[in-house]
């Protein structure tokens, strides 16, 4: 099958390549979703002198409105109006004729312009001029006959609701069926894509996250990945967390490629762990990647600073996002992109709770966690994941995101009260593949960074 291309790897990926050429695209949302955009982003993508592109209005938003706001965007070809790309107005001749009009105006640009693209936005206002049901049916038979013969792929674009696939005739006819939406979760509000139609051709299910920027439509694929069962090879050396008090207590360190998650109340040294795995990893010889949503580099600098790393010479790399406009989508394959150009062998999350509020829901974080971790250990890198308990004393549960379970290490750090004293305490509580020591112990956060101390005693009181 033919295919014609978006250009963005995103978007043909989870068509299955790009759209099927030569078919009827329905591209449909609400007004600032971005129809015109994505329609403009594909005219100018495929459109050539040989098989120029057509851009058609209605009665909706008149060409040069739609050609002025196109010039904004870093797809548009100035040079290719007028040779490649045509603009052109149906709001005359709906208006004048009705539906027969408006096939008399496409017969004669498909005579004259010869097109292999037809863009008509919008194709929704056209239904106003029939007289009734039957008589747009025979429209869209009529029409559709013209464009097939032709051998023209064409978007019809429309302001349509997704509950309208069942009754609207348009809907039966397309080939691809495009939705793009807004969804608002509390204060946050995430553009998403789905594809709800796709003659002929496999696509990626579901709701895609998308950004519209100077490029156009940008869509992040959702990271949800099926099982792999090919056969990988991992390191058989355990990896030192640079701790080695901790290594000890892990059973002599980490696993290449392992899952370890660090969950603890606020202070308690889990971001401090982090960056000892990931300084540690750097001075032999193992980039690594802290991402960070809670301090910039910047202030990560003056932090490792004084504990005397220095993040401007070590090869670890900082990947830091603000949590407030945050599309996770996004996010993961900015970190994956990291990793495969510094060849990151250790890669620390800094936190999980600001990807899980930034999440759609608990499915998609929880999907896309799995995802990501099965990406980085088949890659044979380590991942280090860092949690806010929400207990401060005593701590009752380990997390409320029920991530736990894809974790190959669990540490838990906690306060207790000794006597009159608060002290930090650190019990690992799983080791995946390995023996360990489930001991609780006492830690100190000095200059060099975490001191592991003795285990508490047996008769020692705690308040």
């Amino acid at each position: 099958m033919d295919r014609i291309t978006s250009g963005h790897d995103g978007l043909d990926r989870l068509l299955g390549g790009g759209l099927p050429a030569n078919g009827i695209n329905l591209i449909i949302g609400h007004p600032g979703s971005g129809k015109t955009i994505l329609a403009e982003q594909y005219l100018f993508q495929n459109a050539t002198t040989a098989r120029p592109g057509v851009y058609l209005s209605t009665v909706s938003e008149p060409f040069d409105k739609i050609l002025r706001y196109g010039e904004s965007m870093t797809f548009f070809d100035e040079d290719a109006i007028g040779s490649s790309v045509f603009y052109d107005d149906l709001g005359e001749a709906v208006i004048r004729d009705g539906l027969p009009g408006v096939l008399d105006k496409i017969d004669h640009l498909l005579k004259e312009q010869q097109p292999g693209f037809v863009v008509i936005d919008s194709f929704k206002a056209l239904r106003s001029f029939a007289s009734d049901e039957a008589d747009f049916r025979r429209f869209l038979h009529d029409l559709a006959g013209r464009l097939s013969a032709a051998a023209a792929t064409t978007f019809w674009i429309g302001e349509y609701d997704r509950d309208q696939a069942a009754d609207a005739p348009e809907f039966a006819v397309a080939d691809v069926i495009i939705a793009l939406a807004a969804k608002r979760t509390a204060e946050r509000e995430l553009r998403v894509l789905q594809v709800l139609k796709l003659r002929g051709s496999g696509f990626l299910s579901g709701e895609h996250a998308y950004r519209i920027d100077s490029d156009g439509l940008n869509v992040f694929p959702r990271l949800a990945d099926d099982l792999d069962t090919r056969q990988y090879i991992l390191g058989d050396r355990r990896l030192s967390s640079g701790i080695p008090a901790l290594d000890d207590t892990l059973g002599d360190g980490y696993w290449p490629g392992s899952i370890t998650l660090i969950s603890g109340p606020t202070g308690a040294g889990k971001t401090l762990i982090g960056l000892h795995f990931l300084f540690h990893g750097a001075a032999n010889g193992e980039p690594g990647v802290l991402a960070a949503f809670q301090e910039n580099e910047t202030q990560l600098a003056r932090i490792t600073a004084g504990f005397g790393w220095d993040v401007n010479d070590s090869g670890v790399h900082i990947l830091s996002r603000s949590p407030v406009d945050l599309y996770v989508d996004e996010w993961v394959y900015d970190l994956l992109e990291c990793v495969e150009r510094t060849n990151a062998r250790r890669v620390v999350i800094d936190s999980l709770g600001d990807l899980m509020f930034a999440s759609p829901d608990d499915i998609r974080f929880r999907e896309m966690m799995y995802s990501l971790s099965q990406r980085l250990g088949r890659r044979g890198v380590s991942l280090l994941m860092t949690h806010e308990s929400v207990d401060l004393f005593h701590v009752a549960r380990l997390s409320e995101i029920g991530i736990s379970h894809i974790a190959d290490n669990v540490v838990m750090l906690q306060y207790l009260r000794v006597n009159s004293e608060v002290r930090r305490a650190l019990l690992v509580l799983k080791t995946r593949a390995s023996e360990h020591h489930p001991e609780i112990r006492e830690f100190h956060i000095r200059p060099e960074g975490i001191v592991l101390g003795e285990k508490f005693a047996v008769d020692q009181r705690f308040d």
